[in-house]
């Protein structure tokens, strides 16, 4: 058992992940867009046109 206390002990390590950044917030200021979705319908005519080739 000893390959595979070594193996669990190396995955955990490997884990570990420094979360300390999540304390700080960063506070974002601007504008948000917002796209009906009419481009969309164009660029699925172009798959279905280059699919088609």
């Amino acid at each position: 058992m000893g390959a595979y206390d070594d193996e669990h002990e190396r995955r955990e390590q490997k884990t570990r992940v420094d979360a300390d950044f999540a304390e700080e917030r960063s506070e974002y200021r601007g504008s948000l867009t917002y796209d009906s979705g009419d481009d969309a319908d164009a660029l699925l005519d172009q798959f279905r046109e280059l699919k088609q080739e």
